[in-house]
């Protein structure tokens, strides 16, 4: 407590008398009713920093409201909005304050006021680290336009769609339905893969063929099963190249260019696998699966009379 010249030489004159055998009880009476007449004192400073307040308050409701107004004209996102009501409303509030401080007690300059703002958000800071990065990281991926809500992203470990966007947090659905709630400084500090942000995505699958079969016809197969699909954008075009000399068949390589969500990219791999299958068996061309072929150096002949009894025996 911050006490005037007068508070300090009524403490010393008590100090003087408790020197000098004064009795306990007059002391703390003395004390009691010293505190009470300075309270009295400051009674019209008080009710001014109450006022100050109450302004303060109005204030700050008012400004509120316009700054939201303006910024909601500006299209930001719900959540900058809110962000900067909140702001404009804790540096008019952290003003108002200062003031009604400053009507109480006198005796404290701006000075010191600003430098125990100093040394207590110092503080706060090293006590808060962890909150105040993902608060300066939401505040960063507010003003992202990449990453908007619904979109499908991948970070780290984290898949999902984009449900709500927060100065501290963000909330993702995952494909399974659970919701995931991801710390913004996460989001800020990691590459972040935005699925969906273009409206088409690009999708391959492998195809592996016979040897024995026409390259040329596998190839015009395989072209007119991906023309034949109404799920692919035949905007961005389709590719069929040939990619290697599997163990077992020749491989090509599909890419076409679907609906960038999820589901559009299920539906579509769906729909390409079964128009591969139906035309390459209208061209008759078979889809081998993995085979083994065992060579010997020499031939084993298998009609004399030792092999024949050597196999009887197993």
């Amino acid at each position: 407590m911050i006490q005037d010249d007068t508070a300090a030489e009524s403490a010393a004159e008590r100090g003087a008398e408790l020197s000098g055998g004064l009795d306990p009880v007059q002391l703390l009476t003395d004390t009691l009713t010293g505190m009470a007449a300075g309270f009295i004192e400051r009674l019209p400073q008080i009710g001014l920093a109450i006022l100050v307040l109450i302004i303060t308050a109005i204030v700050s409701g008012l400004i509120g409201r316009a700054a939201g107004a303006g910024l909601e004209k500006a299209r930001l996102r719900p959540a900058l909005v809110t962000l900067f009501k909140n702001l404009t409303g804790i540096f008019v509030w952290v003003a108002g304050i200062a003031i009604a401080i400053v009507i109480v007690f006198p005796s404290v300059t701006p000075g010191q006021m600003v430098a125990a703002l100093g040394l207590g958000s110092l503080a706060v800071g090293f006590a808060f680290k962890d909150v105040f990065e993902n608060f300066l990281a939401g505040i960063l991926i507010l003003f992202r336009k990449e990453m908007r809500i619904g979109d499908f992203i991948e970070c780290e470990d984290v898949l999902g769609k984009v449900e709500s966007v927060t100065i501290r947090e963000t909330h993702i659905r995952q494909p399974d339905g659970q919701l995931v709630i991801v710390p913004n400084a996460m989001l800020f500090t990691n590459p972040v893969w935005v699925r969906t942000d273009r409206k088409t995505r690009r999708a391959e699958l492998v195809v592996g063929v016979d040897y024995d079969a026409s390259l040329p016809a596998a190839a015009d197969a395989l072209n007119k099963a991906l023309e034949s699909c109404e799920s692919i954008s035949k905007s961005e075009g389709t590719e069929v190249k040939c990619i290697a000399f599997g163990g077992s068949s020749i491989d090509f390589k599909l890419l076409w260019w679907a609906g960038s969500s999820n589901k559009d990219q299920r539906a579509s791999f769906d729909e390409v696998a079964f128009a591969v299958k139906r035309e390459l068996d209208a061209a008759d061309i078979g889809i081998p699966f993995p085979q083994v072929t065992l060579s010997q150096r020499e031939p084993m002949a298998l009609d004399t009379p030792d092999n024949l009894r050597k196999i009887e025996e197993g």
